[in-house]
């Protein structure tokens, strides 16, 4: 119950295991525990990330967003919410944001992100890992590209960590979201990575906490459990990488061997998460999702406006009628042979009497 920056032993106590747990983190992610900004998830580091950057000072550290009258910004089309409604909120204001294509395979292409930046673009915004198609992208090269326009990248790498392992020195990204859930970390923590050097702006005032960017308490329970889950996570990310891969393909074979007609995996020849797999079905998958009720999958939204599987799917040229046969299902560090074979047998079963 102790505030790390109070003076007494105590409190001195909750701020070594809150810098422990930043230093966890950092070596997670392959940086120094200062460039480790703690944050309440995944969603705030988004939005720090990019309204932090665009409203704040520029690289040389001049307050200018307005004198230029906003600036140009590039969000690729499979985005998650976050990152489109962070970027959206700076319309109002005078910046100007354009989606960037997103290519059958799932993948953004770096020579179409060249093509497409502007003397006046500002950002370009990136994800990793998609968390429907499950596709990776190439931040590395769409990096190099941007940097050598003085233009900066933000990468949501929420859905890579955990899953494979990441080094943002190799992203060479200037700011990298984490969320802790998303690798058995607590709800309602996560970091964002600051590139050294990297002038952000608070989006929120008070008391000047974590590098001046987030006033209030620090939720120490959150961060001491998000440096536990990191320091698990980096000890057996590619263990873990390989294992998706095997129950991947048991799973898919499984699947096919069971079913009676072929079955369409969304990007399936693409590089990609282990864990994360995008099936066009024979059938509307909410009447399979309705007999195998045991079974927990993702089905796209159909109410407005669509949702990021529905997006997703969209980005990739997919039809209405393919996005309502689309189901995605993932598996988690703790998924074993028996339950995927038991999750192919349910999904074909229901498939099944769907065809009746």
């Amino acid at each position: 119950f102790m505030l790390p920056g109070q003076e007494h032993a105590h409190a001195q106590a909750v701020s070594e295991a809150m810098e422990q747990a930043r230093e966890s983190v950092a070596g997670m992610v392959g940086c120094d525990p200062f460039e480790i900004v703690f944050t309440s998830g995944g969603t705030e580091a988004n939005n720090i990330a990019i309204r932090g950057q665009l409203l704040g000072p520029n690289r040389t550290g001049r307050q200018d967003a307005v004198k230029t009258n906003g600036g140009h910004v590039l969000v690729s089309s499979l985005e998650h919410d976050s990152v489109i409604a962070a970027a959206q909120s700076l319309q109002s204001i005078g910046f100007e944001i354009e989606f960037i294509p997103c290519d059958p395979d799932g993948t953004i292409s770096p020579d179409r992100v060249e093509s497409m930046l502007r003397k006046e673009t500002r950002m370009v915004c990136l994800q990793l890992a998609n968390s429907v198609l499950g596709t990776i992208q190439d931040v590395r090269e769409v990096a190099d590209i941007c940097h050598n326009r003085g233009v900066s990248v933000h990468c949501d790498a929420i859905q890579a960590f955990g899953k494979l392992p990441v080094d943002v020195s190799q992203l060479r990204a200037d700011t990298v979201s984490i969320s802790g859930h998303k690798f058995y970390g607590p709800k309602g923590s996560g970091a964002i990575y600051v590139r050294r050097g990297l002038h952000l702006s608070p989006i929120w005032f008070g008391e000047p906490r974590e590098m001046g960017l987030r006033p209030g308490a620090e939720n120490v329970p959150a961060c001491i459990g998000l440096g536990a889950a990191a320091s698990l996570a980096s000890r057996c990310e590619s263990e873990v990488n390989d294992n998706y891969h095997e129950l991947r393909e048991r799973f898919l074979k499984g699947l096919r061997d069971a079913v009676n007609v072929e079955l369409n995996v969304w990007c399936e020849s693409t590089s990609s998460i282990g864990n994360t797999i995008a099936i066009e079905m024979p059938h509307d998958v909410r009447r399979i999702q309705k007999l195998a009720r045991q079974l927990v999958f993702a089905t796209a939204q159909s109410a407005q406006p669509p949702d990021e599987m529905t997006r997703s799917l969209l980005a990739i040229g997919c039809s209405e009628s393919q996005v309502a046969r689309t189901l995605r299902i993932s598996m988690g560090w703790t998924t074993s042979r028996d339950q995927v074979d038991r999750a192919t047998e349910m999904i074909a079963e229901a498939s099944d009497l769907c065809g009746t």
